[in-house]
């Protein structure tokens, strides 16, 4: 995605953290960023209420706190606040936490090592609409993919039409809206529509998990 896609306006974030040291000290560097407004929980539930309550764009959230986990979290807040963006920002880099956290509607997977730049980047690009993992992780991710796209049941694509089909193609390798309108001849909004009918007709709740199922159902050829 370009600078000029990243949104200007004010980013309403919650930060859902055990650690009160990293938390308060992340919202401090964060709040230096005049477009972003930085709310805090403590942990799962009382992240789960807040969003109840502020209905925040994005959620920054740990993924190994007690009581409830960041996945399990990250499935309750998409329950009372469907529109928030969903990052988890943890030092796992287990690929099972990656996995569960996108089934559960994470957009975006950081490591805890990841500058504050990066982090306020992440917020913006996900707060637009982009998907975002760490370096790192997106390489484990994609040995996932290949992984699936050699097991499971012969390709169900055929839900789709072939527009809506062309489009998910475009978003497993990464396009955004507008550089999908671009390739194809159609107007951003009509992407949009697009891909809203494409997570409707899977039940699936993100473009992560779209990219997961194209490679899964073997729509699309990887490297």
């Amino acid at each position: 995605m370009d600078a000029a896609d990243v949104p200007t306006e004010t980013v309403r974030v919650l930060l859902v953290d055990d650690q009160e040291l990293f938390r308060r000290g992340l919202r401090m560097v964060l709040e230096a960023d005049p477009g972003l407004e930085i709310e805090e929980a403590h942990d799962g539930p009382s992240g789960v209420a807040q969003a109840t309550a502020s209905a925040p764009d994005v959620v920054l959230l740990d993924v190994r706190m007690p009581g409830m986990s960041g996945p399990r979290a990250a499935a309750a807040i998409k329950e009372v606040a469907p529109s928030a963006r969903i990052i988890m920002l943890t030092a796992s880099d287990e690929e099972s936490d990656l996995l569960e956290s996108i089934r559960n509607g994470a957009s975006g997977y950081l490591l805890k090592d990841s500058s504050v730049d990066q982090v306020s980047d992440a917020v913006r690009r996900v707060a637009a609409g982009q998907s975002l993992i760490s370096p790192p992780m997106a390489t484990r991710l994609l040995e996932e993919f290949r992984q699936l796209a050699t097991r499971g049941e012969p390709p169900r694509g055929t839900k789709l039409s072939d527009r809506e089909l062309e489009v998910l193609r475009l978003v497993a390798v990464g396009h955004n809206n507008r550089e999908i309108g671009q390739k194809l001849f159609i107007s951003e909004n009509t992407v949009k529509n697009h891909v809203r009918n494409i997570l409707e007709k899977l039940q699936l709740r993100s473009r992560v998990e779209a990219a997961t199922y194209a490679v899964r159902e073997r729509l699309l050829d990887l490297p």
